[in-house]
């Protein structure tokens, strides 16, 4: 009954409804099949959310277009499998539960390694569920049961086997190197978790006496604390003004201590002085020199950026104090020859803000290049596609030009380094805790305390979360995955890991090709490669296309947005502009928009069941045995015979056509819009609109019956075709449809509807074409003759072939109905001429339609409606000549000045033809 669907379409009502009921079902949980069976396989990995992540708009995007091809790809017929899970985020959690500690006066150190991560472990059961939660409410189709954390144990045991086996491989190794050091987080940091900003600084020119000469030799810094650590001044050995240096030493200003001059091509002579400070344990390319040339590596900052006792009488000051007493003190010693402006580019840790400090330190690392290979070669060979392209170069000329990996984080919450150290000095990798040295013998063994950086074991969840190391079946149906939906900004951390490590692990492991071909899988070309396609979605900005930060103050929420206009119309929205390659400049008006669409659907099937029901109860398909007709991968049950059937068929298959081939490639805006136009525009507005006096014909139930029937058949597979963009309304309705006893549990199960070449109908889509064109002449001429809407008014139509004539008059009942038109006089001649009328390259149609009005009153208004339009004109003109102003508003300003013109410019040829025609 029409009481299925209250009166308001209300979405937070029904979202949460249907969200629960998914999760609950578990309707979206998916087995491996037994060997033997055949069919096509989607498999998609969440990227992992931190735990202490709550949901953006970032993060809407991405799980917006996931869960449209998802479950695209399961109402197609895939075994479908989304594999959702919560990456642990050693230095965001920390932090997190850091805070929380100082909040009650306590601090990590008091509290001890082991109790501090049952701190974390207990923060995580309280609080880290957050974005799952969240998740869920967006109507995620993840299979929950499959659910995973990046600490938990067999993903632990996994990590470690990867470590193991790549350091008895070589590949990783321990030593000192200079490292990203974030003072604040207490840890070291790799190169992508450093944000470069520049700033205004300084450049310090100091000068440094040379030993047996009344010579100096002078050196620029932008951080002039650090000269304390200086074990070398280098100069370039082809700069004739050096030559006679080569060889001699000079005395370190401040501390005193005697340095050389070394040659090395640190130092080009066309930079500054031609002369650099060399401070090898503070700066990476210092430190290569120093290497180079044996210098000794004098560390003068500590781990919290403080001075160290190697910094003499600055001990114990912070960075920047020590910066501005140094400074002070080769000012009054003579050694500071001069200072200028400079800009700076500098680092800060993308956790905490904290300006990072290049430090020399133990760490544990990855020999990179043996790995990057054939990750290079994986998307140079296209066994791995990047979308869009573009971002196929940068990937590549990243991995071309790779450093290796620092992978040791000093942090206490995360995976610790499966690694043992004896007071001999031997260091044992393994797998478990070994009993003994295996050089001394001796029993103290202390872990290192190190952890590993969080993105080490998240590169390995593409077959870690499938059962790794292990051969399961889960790796010979759902590995390589086939798709990775995510942000560019993780390309590099994330993206290109996954696909070194899945390369590396996964080559030849997943079990012996005779096997993998008897049990249905033999499609697969390579075992190796993490995934086939990388989409790499665009970026969410606000509505003047600036991109959303909390400093600025535009950050759109994305639970705020839902609140107010549903899920439905928020993933609408996100989908409807999201063309691949661009980024999305994000409008609530959109969304409002699209909140108005859903409402225009609920409306629909309130009317369509009011009608059923009323023409016969019952006809809806509430049992399972009615089901089938009404569930094909096209549309079934729909007697076209009329125009309009034939017409609404036809379109419903061609927009389908176009749906899949959009979503085959990612262009979601493409989806989203033909699903728009055609429910809205050619349902709603139109079928709906043309069939209802046969709905209402109460002399001929037949006809009624077969309206009702075409009417449920098209509309249900409209809502499939909608329902992977809004999953809840269409769900809702589709229920309503089976009178709450669907064949299915859920639409999502249904199949996606395809188009049935068989059903398109190029001529009725062209008559129908030239009727609507007829009514929507009328409808605007009406409009620009302010006649009364419900003033039904004779119209004359010239038609240029006889074949149309013959179409309006079979269409004349439905033609005068939409249009409100009293008669229909056809003519001989053109009516093109004509005051009220249009001319189309089929028909001249003219509105007969005089209405009464003073006409000195009436030329008076023009002249007042014109006089306006011109001095706007004017106005705009003056604005847009503007050279300052165009400089400094902003595009949207300028683009709605712009717009308003060309409006202003119609509208004074209409009112100068108004005029006219008034004589």
């Amino acid at each position: 009954m029409a009481h299925d669907l209250p009166k308001a379409y209300e979405p937070g009502a029904i979202e949460t409804r249907w969200a629960d009921y998914w999760v609950k079902e578990k309707l979206f949980s998916v087995q491996a099949p037994p060997p033997g069976e055949r069919r096509p396989v989607f498999t998609l990995l969440l990227p992992p959310p931190n735990v202490t992540g709550r949901l953006h708009m970032g993060h809407m995007l991405n799980h917006t277009q996931m869960d449209i091809m998802v479950r695209w790809h399961r109402m197609r017929g895939f075994l479908t499998l989304w594999l959702p899970g919560t990456d642990h985020a050693g230095i965001a959690t920390q932090m997190m539960v850091e805070r929380q500690l100082a909040s009650e006066g306590k601090k990590r150190r008091d509290m001890g390694r082991e109790a501090f991560v049952e701190r974390v472990w207990e923060w995580k059961r309280h609080y880290g569920g957050a974005i799952l939660d969240q998740m869920k409410r967006l109507g995620d189709s993840v299979d929950w049961d499959r659910e995973y954390f990046t600490m938990d144990e067999n993903l632990s045991r996994a990590v470690r086997e990867v470590f193991v086996r790549l350091y008895e491989e070589g590949l990783i190794y321990r030593g000192k190197y200079i490292v990203n050091w974030c003072p604040r987080c207490g840890t070291a940091i790799s190169d992508l978790e450093v944000k470069h900003e520049e700033i205004a600084g300084k450049l310090y020119e100091i000068r440094y006496p040379v030993i047996g000469t009344d010579e100096f030799i002078t050196v620029a810094t932008t951080r002039p604390e650090t000269m304390l650590g200086d074990t070398a001044v280098a100069v370039n050995a082809g700069d004739e003004r050096y030559k006679h240096l080569h060889g001699k030493k000079v005395l370190l200003p401040l501390m005193n201590r005697e340095i050389p001059i070394i040659t090395d091509n640190l130092a080009q002579p066309e930079f500054g002085t031609g002369a650099v400070k060399v401070t090898p344990a503070h700066d990476p390319n210092d430190f290569e020199a120093g290497l180079r040339h044996n210098l000794p590596q004098i560390e003068v900052i500590d781990d919290q950026a403080r001075m160290n006792d190697n910094a003499g009488p600055y001990a114990g000051l912070d960075r920047y104090e020590a910066r501005k007493r140094v400074l002070e003190d080769l000012r009054q010693q003579g050694f500071l020859v001069g200072e200028k402006d400079y800009t700076i580019s500098i680092g800060k840790c993308d956790r905490c803000g904290t300006v990072v400090e290049p430090r020399l330190s133990t760490q544990w690392f990855i020999k990179i290049a043996p790995l990057a290979e054939r990750a290079t070669e994986a998307v140079e060979q296209g066994e791995i596609t990047i979308v869009p392209e573009n971002y196929k170069q940068i990937y590549l000329n990243w991995m071309h030009n790779i450093h290796d990996w620092c992978i040791s984080r000093q942090l206490w919450w995360g995976h610790r380094i499966p690694a043992w150290h004896c007071s001999c000095g031997e260091i044992i990798v393994a797998r478990e805790a070994p009993r003994k040295c295996t050089k001394c013998g001796g029993s103290e063994l202390k872990q290192d305390t190190d952890v590993l950086d969080t993105w080490f074991s998240s590169g390995l969840l593409p077959f870690t979360t499938l059962g790794w190391p292990e051969k399961t079946r889960d790796q010979e149906v759902f590995y390589p995955t086939t798709l990775l939906i995510t942000a560019y900004e993780i390309l590099f951390f994330w993206v290109a890991r996954m696909i070194m490590f899945g390369c590396h692990f996964m080559a030849g492991h997943r079990q012996d090709p005779k096997l993998k071909q008897a049990s249905g899988w033999g499609d697969k070309k390579d075992d190796s490669v993490p995934f086939r396609q990388v989409y790499i979605h665009a970026l969410v900005r606000d509505a003047e296309r600036q991109k959303m930060s909390k400093t600025k103050g535009n950050v759109v929420d994305p639970l705020d947005v839902i609140q107010r206009f549903g899920t439905d119309a928020t993933r609408f929205t996100l989908a409807a502009m999201a063309a691949p390659g661009t980024d999305i400049a994000f409008s609530e008006g959109r969304t409002e928009g699209y909140r108005n669409f859903a409402n225009k659907i609920w409306n629909a099937a309130r009317f369509m069941f009011m009608n059923i029901d009323r023409v016969e109860p019952g006809l809806r398909p509430g049992s399972r045995s009615e089901a089938g007709s009404h569930m094909s991968g096209g549309v079934a049950g729909v007697n076209a015979v009329v125009l309009e059937d034939r017409w609404i068929l036809s379109r419903f298959n061609r927009v389908t056509k176009g749906v899949n081939e959009a979503l085959e490639t990612y262009r979601f805006h493409e989806a989203a819009n033909q699903i728009y136009d055609f429910f809205w525009g050619e349902f709603c507005d139109w079928y709906i609109e043309l069939i209802k006096p046969r709905l209402l014909d109460e002399g001929d139930q037949t006809s009624a019956r077969v309206a009702c029937v075409n009417l449920l058949g098209i509309f249900e597979a409209a809502l499939r075709l909608l329902h992977p963009v809004m999953p809840f309304i269409t769900e809702e309705i589709w229920h309503a449809i089976y009178d709450g006893n669907p064949p299915l549990k859920s639409i999502a199960l249904a199949p996606y509807p395809q188009s049935d070449e068989r059903q398109l109908d190029l001529a009725a889509e062209t008559e129908m074409a030239i009727l609507q064109d007829l009514i929507v002449s009328v409808r605007n001429l009406r409009a620009e003759l302010k006649v009364e809407q419900k003033q039904r008014v004779p119209i004359q139509l010239f038609v240029h072939e006889p074949d149309i004539r013959a179409l309006i008059e079979r269409n004349q009942g439905s033609v005068e109905r939409l249009a409100n038109i009293e008669k229909i006089e056809f003519v001989e001649n053109s009516l093109g001429k004509l005051s009220g009328a249009r001319s189309t390259s089929r028909f001249d149609v003219h509105v007969i339609y005089e209405r009464k009005i003073d006409v000195a009153a009436e030329r008076e208004r023009l002249k007042k409606e014109l006089e306006q339009i011109e001095k706007e004109i004017a106005n705009g003109q003056r604005q847009l000549g503007n050279e300052q102003f165009l400089a400094k508003a902003p595009a949207k300003v300028v683009e709605g000045i712009r717009r308003r013109a060309q409006e202003l410019e119609i509208l004074r040829e209409k009112a100068k033809s108004k005029l006219d025609e008034l004589g």
